[in-house]
């Protein structure tokens, strides 16, 4: 046996020899081979602290969280961590989506008081409610109307001269209140033509006598609408804005024209006629359901005509008169009351247009019923 000790961590060799592997070199085993291999295999665990930019990124870092009152939040991850490659045996850390911050809740500002306040007209009212915005002229414009309708029927018996005062006034305001009523204003030419027409249509009936009265108003008429076309043709407005004003000029005309029929009728006529109307209308402004309101106003002239017609001797037969002198006002009335007019329509185009429509029925009647 040899005197020499026996390592007992290498392999027993009886002949001296180092084992040999098939390859040709030689192995020993060093102490604790498997102790040295797990601790290679090992990866050091680093707890995250509050700068995480300084980790390496071969470093596995774990992630904790923390409890708030609503949500679970994670430490964010810098952005060259998500742009550098994952290692394979890390597992990826994913960042938490940033929640959407409340909404701010408008509130609305209040309205102005005066706004807020301030009632709504009748006509705001209709266009809120999508009805038709009509609106009639009211009792004031009615009350102007008889006064109006009071000089006609006092001025008649003086003769045509007399009665041309009031006539000139209705014929004025018919051409204002008509050009108002369309929108167009200031138009002071239109106006002051129209009414020129109306004057000139007083001048031919004052100078003729009363049987040549149709053939003056439509010459009067017909020249006074040349005119308006020849106005129209110097403004420089585009077509439709120029086709709009010679309509309104040209109505604004035949009204201002028709309205002298007062003078060329019987002035018996022209006294029932205007008590026809001055009924009519006030009878229309009394606050009546809107259905009875026509019916009553209608009544009230006709029974105004019959007063007339005692009056100035016509007789019965004067109801008819004043009962178609009313429905002419009634006309007169509504189309002043149509789409949202103003207080200053309602001033001229409600005053004026149930006497102005009137004239060419109390001339017709006039002379069949004298």
């Amino acid at each position: 046996m040899s005197d020499q000790h026996h390592n007992p961590y290498q392999p027993y060799d009886p002949y001296g020899q180092q084992q040999q592997d098939p390859y040709g070199s030689s192995y020993d085993y060093a102490p604790y081979p498997q102790q040295h291999q797990h601790q290679q295999h090992q990866q050091p665990v680093a707890w995250p602290e509050q700068d995480s930019s300084q980790h390496d990124s071969a470093t596995q870092t774990w992630q904790t969280q923390t409890w708030d009152t609503t949500t679970w939040q994670q430490p964010l991850v810098p952005d060259s961590y998500a742009s550098a490659p994952m290692p394979a045996h890390q597992e990826p850390v994913y960042e938490p989506v940033p929640q959407p911050a409340p909404a701010p809740v408008v509130v609305a500002a209040a309205a102005e008081p005066a706004l807020a306040e301030r009632p709504m007209t009748a006509a705001e009212k209709a266009r809120a409610e999508g009805r038709p915005q009509i609106v009639s002229p009211g009792l004031q414009p009615a009350l102007l109307t008889t006064v109006l309708a009071v000089l006609l029927a006092a001025a008649a018996p003086l003769g045509r001269p007399a009665l041309a005062v009031p006539v000139v006034l209705l014929q004025a305001v018919t051409a204002a209140g008509w050009f108002r009523l369309n929108g167009m204003w200031p138009a002071r030419q239109g106006i002051a033509l129209a009414f020129l027409g109306g004057v000139a249509a007083d001048i031919g009936l004052l100078a003729t006598d009363a049987g040549q009265a149709p053939k003056v108003v439509l010459g009067t008429l017909g020249v006074w609408v040349l005119l308006v076309v020849v106005l129209q043709l110097r403004s420089h407005a585009s077509p439709d804005e120029r086709l709009y004003g010679l309509t309104a000029a040209a109505a604004s005309a035949a009204l201002a024209v028709l309205a002298a029929g007062h003078l060329a009728a019987d002035h018996r006529a022209v006294v029932t006629g205007a008590l026809g109307v001055a009924a009519a209308v006030l009878a229309r402004a009394l606050p009546l359901p809107s259905v009875a309101s026509p019916v009553v106003a209608l009544i009230a002239a006709a029974g105004a005509g019959v007063a007339g017609g005692s009056l100035t001797g016509l007789g019965a037969s004067a109801a008819l008169l004043g009962l178609a002198a009313g429905a002419c006002a009634l006309v007169g009335l509504r189309v002043a009351s149509y789409d949202y007019p103003s207080r200053f329509v309602h001033m001229t185009a409600g005053v004026a247009l149930p006497l102005a429509l009137a004239a060419p029925v109390v001339y017709v009647l006039g002379r069949a019923l004298a």
